[in-house]
């Protein structure tokens, strides 16, 4: 596990424009100084990422998320309610160079977070700057959400990958549109369930469905592993992965081909669950990786989304 020299190492790295691989609640993302067009661009190799899907910014606290960003009183609502915490807001951007043209993806706009993992913010605090950090996975694939995982994807891009353990959430964060005369937009569903947003914001959250190059992970095939995603399975095909949800009446138990979500049906542990197994499934290389119908309310909704980019259905 990352003890302090790790953190200021981690720090330093940043600050010197190198990458490094940092622990968050939500994945584990692939970090550089967000300042640093020539570190961004590392990411964007590193990952293979579209130029014009934009990155978060991550900052320390409140203070660090408004020198950079315009938050009018709905978005202090809302950071004041889940901050530290999976949510994003995007926001006009104030200018200046903190967060690089590169990162916003030439946009007026700025997404920033203040994230909840206690050595995600110790960087942070040690670095004194923003830092992108997109899932530090390759671009489409499933977001590694423990160490050895990120290391795998995306290890050798780095100076430093730290160990914070297994991301509590394992969705990334829900990302808010927080613009002046619009309404609020929920641009990406995930790990804070929209009905918590609303009831925090008092309004339900306008759609934002085609706004891809505003969000991060707004693509079609976004989450995708090698082989194919079948959805709402009722079980296994031959050559599949089975991903099993809650208590199966067909009794198929567990093993290398059949997985469960969650034995309870808790869609908080299906969230938690869902890239690792992914990932460990499209390990096998199998004919195709089927999944159980998840509910589609709460987690779920974003499960679902999830799951469906993975298959290739939305963009």
């Amino acid at each position: 596990m990352a003890n302090e020299d790790d953190i200021h190492a981690a720090a330093e790295a940043l600050r010197e424009g190198r990458l490094a691989i940092l622990p968050t609640e939500t994945v584990y993302g692939l970090g550089a100084d967000a300042s640093n067009a020539e570190a961004v661009a590392a990411i964007f190799e590193a990952k293979g990422r579209p130029r014009f899907n934009p990155l978060i910014a991550h900052v320390a606290d409140l203070t660090a998320a408004r020198a950079i960003a315009h938050l009018d009183d709905r978005a202090l609502s809302l950071a004041v309610a889940f901050w530290p915490g999976p949510l994003t807001l995007v926001a006009p951007y104030i200018g200046g160079e903190a967060v690089c043209d590169l990162a916003r993806a030439g946009l007026d706009t700025v997404a920033v977070r203040v994230p909840a993992h206690p050595a995600a913010r110790a960087v942070l605090a040690a670095a004194g700057r923003p830092v992108v950090a997109p899932s530090a996975n390759r671009s489409g694939r499933p977001s590694p959400t423990n160490h050895a995982d990120a290391v795998e994807e995306t290890g050798d891009a780095v100076a430093i990958a730290l160990d914070g353990g297994p991301c509590a959430m394992g969705l990334e964060s829900t990302v808010i549109a927080v613009l002046p005369d619009a309404p609020l937009r929920l641009l990406r569903l995930g790990s804070i369930p929209r009905e918590d947003v609303e009831r925090i914001a008092g309004v339900r959250l306008a759609e934002a469905e085609t706004d891809a190059k505003r969000t991060p992970g707004r693509l079609a095939a976004h989450y995708a592993p090698d082989a194919p995603v079948r959805l709402n399975a009722e079980g296994p095909r031959v050559g599949e992965v089975f991903l099993d949800f809650g208590p199966n009446p067909l009794a198929l138990g567990e093993g290398p081909d059949i997985m469960n979500l969650s034995r309870v049906g808790d869609l908080k542990e299906a969230a938690a669950n869902l890239f690792a197994m992914l990932r460990a499934a499209d390990r096998r290389h199998p004919a195709g990786i089927a999944v159980a119908p998840i509910p589609n309310h709460g987690l779920g909704e974003a499960i679902n989304d999830r799951l469906k980019r993975a298959a290739g259905f939305v963009g």
